[in-house]
């Protein structure tokens, strides 16, 4: 099957700067930082800005909001379940997102499940590379975008 559009967008998160938050851990853990080894059992929610290019300092063309919970006791990885709710001059809507994310591996596809808008009923492969990274306090990924069913 064909991709019926392709879009690329870059998703900045960070951590202990107000846009974000560990909502839950382990009863054991701390909910200011993450547990031992795998952060297995934390969860984050994030509100996080997305621009066209890898530039912080770029427009933001929406806000990635959503959570993600690493499930993992042996290696990183985590379960997403997001959206990109965009609100420019040239797309107005959502684009969810849903799945397993293994953190370590290079370039991993998500599902994206539907939206609303531009995007309504949209569904398709979201490819996401981890662009930078500085430890536990910022990230920034790149998320390739393909719809294969457009309505």
């Amino acid at each position: 099957m064909e991709a019926r559009q392709f879009f690329f967008f870059f998703f900045f998160f960070f951590f202990f700067l107000g846009s974000s938050a560990y909502t839950g851990a382990p009863q054991w853990g701390n909910l200011t930082i993450l547990a031992d080894k795998f952060h297995f059992g934390n969860i984050a929610v994030f509100d996080d800005p997305i621009t066209l290019d890898n530039n912080f300092h770029s427009a933001p063309v929406g806000r990635a909001q959503g959570m993600y919970f690493y499930d993992t006791k042996n290696t990183f990885t985590a379960w997403l379940g997001f959206s990109f709710v965009l609100n420019s001059a040239q797309h107005k809507g959502t684009i969810n997102f849903i799945g397993a994310d293994p953190i370590m591996v290079k370039s991993r596809d998500i599902s994206v499940v539907g939206g609303t808008g531009d995007f309504f009923m949209h569904r398709g492969i979201a490819t996401i590379m981890t662009d930078s990274y500085e430890g536990e306090v910022y990230f920034r990924l790149r998320v390739d975008i393909k719809f294969y069913e457009c309505w």
